[in-house]
């Protein structure tokens, strides 16, 4: 059984020491180290400390990756034209905004083209169903899930393979590995 590492992570700077101190070591802030499981990303580190290296920019030649419509205007602008695979694209703004609302709208937009899975930690799929009927948004293909269980998610994700995910809200994911 492989023994797991305990690291100590600062609430205030993200400085983290592998034994607990009263004291930050990094921004010397008190009683800010809170425990936590470490992950293993040793080897990631290696592999990126490997593949990668100082380069200047204009030796860069820039390639525009091609990028799926979400079918709102305003909001592919924002997005230089819609999303690209591969990436992440994190909304904030306060609550009750809108957020939620505008993620659902664009993935029942995207659900009619491509496999488009919207993942809710903060509300019911009734909920979500209420809503997508109040904003008479065509929502026939979406696929829901109602989870906060970050293996669970994963494992969704994986099975379904979509081409796009919504996970709303990321804070209120959490995962059995992690205290």
């Amino acid at each position: 059984m492989a023994k797991t590492k305990t690291v100590y992570t600062c609430t205030e700077c993200g400085g983290q020491t592998l034994k607990w101190q009263g004291q930050c070591p990094h921004c010397n802030a008190w009683n800010t180290l809170v425990e936590s499981i470490a992950e293993k990303t040793a080897s990631r580190y290696q592999v990126a400390a490997q593949s990668s290296r100082l380069q200047k920019l204009a030796e860069i030649e820039a390639q525009e990756e091609p990028r799926r419509p979400t079918g709102i205007d305003e909001l592919d602008r924002v997005l230089g034209g819609g999303l690209v695979r591969g990436a992440v694209v994190l909304l904030g703004g306060d609550p009750g905004i809108g957020k939620s609302t505008l993620l659902l709208q664009a993935m029942s937009l995207m659900s009619g083209s491509c496999n488009a899975v919207y993942v809710s930690g903060e509300e019911s799929v009734q909920q979500i169903a209420l809503r997508a009927k109040r904003l008479a948004v065509g929502a026939e293909r979406l696929n829901l899930l109602a989870e906060i269980q970050l293996e669970k998610v994963l494992s969704v994700l994986a099975a379904q393979k979509p081409d796009v995910a919504v996970i709303d809200s990321i804070q209120t994911i959490y995962s059995e590995a992690l205290q």
